[in-house]
């Protein structure tokens, strides 16, 4: 399954076999949902002795009135209160332990959702719209928690009350047990025809929901652009479009589900008919007497309740099988970058790094990024990648710590292909820093110290003073504890970029890659920022990305990369000399400062 399957709102797995695959999340709650069962079964003895009690009753009061005593009345009362009170605490157990087990179902299912997300590529996310994940790590699995509570009970419940309504009628009268279990079939076929439909469209809704989740976050996302270009009402519009397709699809679900509920209630109608007709008829020739057609119709009650039930259930089961299907589409969705079998774990690394032939394209696309990249980069060597954009600048470094497979060739470090080192242990070694820096929601202090979990204060403190961080975030009202809001949008754009160096600082990788680190600050937060990058790179493997020629002057050697793979390579001194690429960009540069 591609990411872009993620957000079909089409169904393709039948219910069975959604079914068999969500039962295994029942296992480490196997005695509660036993538990739950027997309870389920306790709270049908009322409904099943009721018509039996009253029957008896009305026996004796036609027949042998003198047999209706007040002890025998009080001792038939007692019995009945004493199945009440059972009845009581089987439902209290079954609406609150029965609802727990489905809350615990819900969070270890959303666990290994979240989790399957955090290993997914960025090929994934570049198909995959966030609200979309997001609706179905919420919405969706609150639905299965319904589902996962309601589902066994009702179902056990229903065949309960049905099995012994037919065994029980058909001992009273088993020609007009047959005529009213006639109706089922019938009943049965037409409310799966709205059934299909509810499910179609509820899944469409879903998506919907999805969709909408995800233009939401986007312009709030982007406040501050819609704002500046005045532009509320074209997000409102926005807004508005999708709103109003999510009302469609409510309406029609709505006019399915009234089809659904219409449908049962003239279905109930039709057997309390019948009993009522041919009851009365089969009274009048003898066949059945005034008690047993009282016994007959309330059985015949709790049978047309039982069945309007697990009808009504069958909206919450569409949902929750909805939630399930989007549920497994997510988790199913392919994990492009993955261990190897006998992936091993880079340690003691010197930070040499070699493209084998390299060639790479993105998914869906015919035309390669990168083309037989041949190229080595020793220990401690400080490469700068510059050239026109959409040269494959940031794609060929981003090979290295695997965020993309190349399509062809290998990567080594030290000598190793990165897809026989685990994930993990490679990207421990690389340290990132990006032209758009991302601040978690948070503290200054917690945000460094994201470069290495469970950092102390002194060694947030240093990394801080080694990134030019710690004079300004002393001043800050809170210090290191101050809150610096969504994606820190209380700080500017230098000092944030201080602050993501200063997480790589703590994390002290021997391989760094500066992917236009500096490109969108002014003069003087560059000249700091750049300050602060220098020490970084200093004595670690090194590949700088940058647009402002000017700053990689320095680097041990510069590579053009074009869309025919690396076209110049040498010192900045020797690349000018030679008159080509590398001197009319940085001309072209010095031109535009």
């Amino acid at each position: 399954m591609t990411s872009a399957a993620v957000e079909s709102d089409r169904y393709q797995m039948p219910t069975t076999t959604l079914i068999k695959r969500f039962l295994p999340y029942y296992k480490p709650f196997l005695l509660i949902v036993i538990a739950d069962l027997v309870c389920a079964s306790l709270t049908t003895l009322c409904e099943l002795v009721l018509p039996q009690i009253i029957r008896s009753i009305t026996n004796a009061g036609m027949n042998d009135i003198s047999s209706l005593t007040v002890s025998r009345i009080l001792s038939i009362g007692a019995m009945y209160l004493v199945l009440r009170l059972i009845d009581a605490a089987a439902n209290f157990y079954m609406n609150s332990y029965g609802h727990i087990m489905g809350t615990y179902m819900e969070t270890n299912m959303r666990r290994e959702l979240f989790a399957s997300m955090q290993r997914q590529s960025f090929s994934f996310y570049s198909e995959t719209k966030v609200g979309q994940v997001m609706a179905r790590i919420t919405s969706d699995l609150f639905e299965i928690t319904e589902f996962a509570h309601h589902c066994p009970e009702e179902f056990f419940i229903a065949i309960i009350k049905i099995t012994a309504s037919f065994l029980i009628l058909s001992r009273t009268s088993i020609a007009l047990t047959l005529i009213i279990f006639s109706v089922l079939p019938l009943m049965i076929i037409t409310t799966n025809f709205f059934y299909k439909r509810m499910r179609a469209v509820s899944m469409e809704g879903q998506r919907q929901i999805g969709e909408i989740n995800a233009q939401v976050e986007d312009s709030l996302l982007g406040i501050r652009v819609v704002q500046s270009f005045a532009n509320e009402p074209v997000e409102e519009a926005k807004f508005e479009r999708g709103n109003l397709d999510f009302l469609r699809i409510k309406r029609l679900r709505y006019m399915y589900m009234a089809g659904f509920h219409t449908s049962t209630r003239m279905f109930d109608g039709i057997m309390y008919i019948l009993v009522v007709v041919v009851g009365a008829l089969f009274m009048i020739r003898g066949r059945i007497n005034a008690a047993d057609l009282v016994a007959y119709l309330l059985y015949v009650t709790t049978l047309i309740a039982s069945v309007r039930r697990i009808v009504e259930f069958t909206e919450q089961f569409q949902r929750g099988m909805t939630g399930i299907e989007r549920f497994y589409q997510l988790l199913d969705a392919p994990v492009e970058i993955q261990d190897r079998p006998g992936a091993v774990e880079l340690t003691d690394v010197r930070g040499d790094i070699v493209f084998d032939h390299v060639r790479f394209r993105y998914q869906g696309e015919t035309r390669e990024v990168l083309h037989d990249i041949e190229v080595r980069v020793n220990r401690g060597e400080s490469v700068a990648l510059v050239g026109p954009s959409g040269g494959g600048k940031t794609t060929l470094c981003s090979l290295i710590p695997r965020f993309y497979d190349v399509t062809g060739g290998r990567v080594l470090v030290d000598g190793r292909d990165v897809r026989d080192l685990t994930v993990q242990s490679l990207r421990k070694k690389i340290g990132v820093v990006q032209q758009d820096v991302y601040l978690f929601s948070g503290t200054i202090f917690d945000n460094i110290a994201y470069g290495k979990p469970g950092a102390t204060r002194q060694e947030v403190i240093e990394a801080a003073k080694l990134a030019d961080a710690h004079k300004f975030i002393e001043q800050m009202p809170g210090g290191y504890d101050t809150h610096i809001g969504e994606r820190g949008v209380k700080l500017s754009g230098g000092q944030k970029q201080r602050i993501s160096i200063a997480r790589v600082f703590l994390k002290d990788p021997p391989i760094l890659i500066l992917d236009e680190a500096t490109s969108a600050l002014d003069n003087e937060s560059e000249w700091v920022v750049q300050q602060s990058l220098e020490r970084l790179a200093k004595g670690r493997t090194t590949f700088t990305i940058a647009h402002r020629l000017t700053t990689i002057r320095n680097a041990n050697v510069i590579w053009v990369l074009s869309d025919e793979g690396i076209v110049e390579r040498g010192t900045h001194q020797e690349l000018i000399a030679r008159r080509g690429m590398y001197y009319e960009l940085y001309h072209q540069y010095l031109e535009a400062v």
